[in-house]
């Protein structure tokens, strides 16, 4: 069967509406030994991430900043308009990440793991749909591959459990794009509210921008299978009454507490961000600046070390097209546009971080694990190249924690964590001045004592009043010891000062 004739197929009767056909798709068949290992790999990878949730500090810019933006919510109460710093409004995203740190951390107490866990918890949900939707639709065994795969994706792994707001929004894109094709192919009404349900979250997660990353892969396959029809099995009626009643009052009230949220988020973070070069307008710091197209390169490097099986395919193309024109289904398709859409939407974005490919990522880990269950024989070179792939993934991944956790100072880990200590030890509850910049991470760990102060501003604080530390980069260093603060050694990127005290001065 030719495309055309798989897609012709998909055109609605002149009766009314038909659903899609089930992919006939053979099931991988593993042994127990193949479960066995792909269990122990899963729980290796869990038990190393949910470790570096406990152990890693918190480290600058980004975790850092959004776990400071989180804490504040805990410590002022304002739970409708996170703050960039005391008083000042974040506009830059919706705050359903927000919320989820600050809760956990309103429950478990200020600290790493609390901030981190409810991203945990999205991404396990996320795990938990894709491998439910190809058991369903493939099978138990080629769901169990799909699912480590993605799981060991590096950018999935390091997004897992890391405090930012891509882990939620991916939830909310999973959520729409597997409830879309179970609501349209089972005529689940329950799955089809969540279709909305996910949208909300997407546009509580991240803005309009999760509405375009389902909108892509959606309109695409609809109108090149010709089942635009399909769109009539959603509950629209409800669907969009839940997308209202969860999303609107938080975006309504947010314009009423800080006037000019609307137009910076919609018109700056959602326009000018992505199609102007070196955007100036961003609040919170800088434009991303890439060359255009390099979103690409961001999914070879996020989706490692899965990036590299589409070689395999590669060396039996013509197995792999007969796959997909003998889909009469349009599964791998939708998969494929799946995997596509945000590589497509910001192909052209100059403004751009690796993170952006994230929602594509879990049609990627199928699309690759089912192509390849129905290309290949399956036999022992395919499963040691697997092992050997997960392994050194496991390796590296053991190494970089481990490094952050018993050497932060040698690799010159962007936390702050260890300074913050000292400085608490040598004067309990001084001021902290981070000079020549904001330290985040610092702010986090001295509960909000630590503030940015400019190189000039060293003399008049080293001279005040108040006994304070201070967070120092190198270079100045020479110019504190020459005012006569306490040297108290070097902290990663900083090396910490302190006003003498009395006994030590007399």
């Amino acid at each position: 069967m030719t495309m055309n004739e798989a897609l012709s197929a998909q055109r609605p009767a002149a009766t009314g509406a038909r659903q899609p056909v089930r992919p006939m798709l053979r099931d991988m068949r593993l042994d127990g030994t193949a479960r066995r290992f792909l269990l122990t790999v899963l729980a290796g990878f869990g038990l190393l991430r949910v470790w570096a949730m406990f152990a890693v500090p918190f480290t600058d810019t980004t975790e850092a900043r959004y776990a400071e933006i989180a804490r504040k919510m805990v410590e002022t109460g304002n739970w409708l308009t996170p703050q960039f710093d005391y008083g000042l409004p974040f506009w830059g995203k919706p705050p359903l990440h927000t919320w989820l740190s600050a809760g956990g951390m309103q429950v478990f107490g200020v600290n790493e793991a609390a901030a981190r866990l409810p991203i945990l918890l999205t991404a396990l949900a996320v795990l938990f749909l894709i491998r439910t939707w190809v058991r369903d639709i493939v099978g138990r065994d080629t769901a169990l591959v799909a699912t480590t795969v993605l799981a060991t994706m590096a950018m999935f792994l390091g997004a897992s459990a890391f405090v930012m707001t891509d882990m939620p929004m991916v939830l909310g894109t999973t959520l729409v794009i597997v409830g879309f094709w179970q609501a349209v192919g089972r005529g689940d009404r329950l799955w089809g509210l969540s279709v909305f349900l996910g949208l909300a979250i997407g546009m509580l997660a991240k803005g309009p921008v999760a509405v375009v990353l389902c909108a892509i892969p959606l309109a695409l396959w609809l109108a090149l299978t010709w089942n635009w029809h399909l769109l009539r099995l959603l509950p629209w009626a409800r669907g969009m009454a839940v997308l209202a009643v969860l999303v609107l009052p938080w975006y309504v009230a947010a314009e009423i507490a800080t006037p000019g949220f609307l137009r910076y988020f919609l018109i700056g973070e959602h326009l000018q961000r992505f199609l102007t070069p070196g955007w100036q307008g961003d609040l919170y710091g800088s434009g991303h600046q890439e060359a255009r197209g390099t979103i690409w390169l961001f999914w070879l490097m996020a989706a490692l070390p899965w990036s590299l099986a589409p070689a395999l395919l590669l060396t039996r193309p013509g197995r792999t097209m007969t796959v997909f024109r003998t889909d009469r289904s349009g599964w791998l398709l939708y998969l494929a546009l799946w995997a596509v859409a945000p590589l497509v939407l910001f192909t052209m974005a100059s403004n751009i971080l690796a993170a952006y490919v994230l929602p594509g990522l879990p049609a990627s880990a199928v699309l690759l694990v089912v192509l390849v269950g129905q290309v290949s024989s399956g036999g022992g070179a395919a499963r040691r190249g697997f092992a050997v792939a997960s392994l050194a993934t496991f390796a590296f991944f053991l190494a970089v924690t481990s490094g952050a956790v018993f050497a932060p100072r040698q690799i010159r880990l962007k936390t702050d964590r260890d300074l913050v200590a000292a400085a608490d030890a040598a004067l309990p509850d001084a001021p902290l001045h981070t000079v020549g910049g904001r330290s985040y991470s610092a702010e986090f760990y001295s509960r909000g004592r630590a503030r940015a102060a400019l190189a000039d501003d060293l003399t008049a604080l080293a001279k005040g009043a108040v006994p304070s530390a201070f967070s120092v980069p190198p270079d100045l260093a020479p110019e504190a010891r020459a005012l006569g603060l306490e040297d108290l050694g070097e902290y990663g990127r900083h090396v910490l000062f302190v006003t003498p005290t009395a006994d030590k001065v007399n």
